[in-house]
């Protein structure tokens, strides 16, 4: 399982949307169950208040879903993708953190680049 953007999809296979909304044309599959609530995305962009936006994704979403179901139903090889860029703070790597942490799998960030030694 990895993690990535909407701009980077096209080059995606296996992606799955787990943002409130998609682009238009996302051909990926959805996973709304991960998705923040509208409420919290505005809080946030309104006050850029991370703590309660953790704390507040936790309650609202994460605390009502069992990892172990959600991995299952997103499938081992899924790239969980949203609106943020890579490295900028968004709902996809508390997703990433959680699974890591209950499941005990290492999730990483896609990447497109070549790697020449391997």
């Amino acid at each position: 399982m990895q993690t990535s953007y909407f701009a980077k999809y096209k080059k995606i296979e296996n992606a799955v949307s787990i943002a409130l909304s998609s682009p238009k044309g996302f051909k990926g599959k959805e996973y709304k169950k991960l998705a923040p609530p509208s409420w919290l995305l505005k809080k946030y962009k309104n006050d850029n208040d991370k703590d309660f936006y953790i704390k507040a994704y936790y309650d609202e979403v994460l605390n009502n879903l069992d990892p172990d179901k959600v991995y299952k139903e997103l499938g081992k090889d899924a790239v969980l993708l949203c609106w943020e860029k890579s490295g900028k703070f968004c709902h996809r790597y508390l997703v990433s953190e959680w699974l890591s942490h209950n499941l005990k799998i290492c999730i990483t960030e896609y990447s497109d680049e070549i790697d020449i030694f391997s």
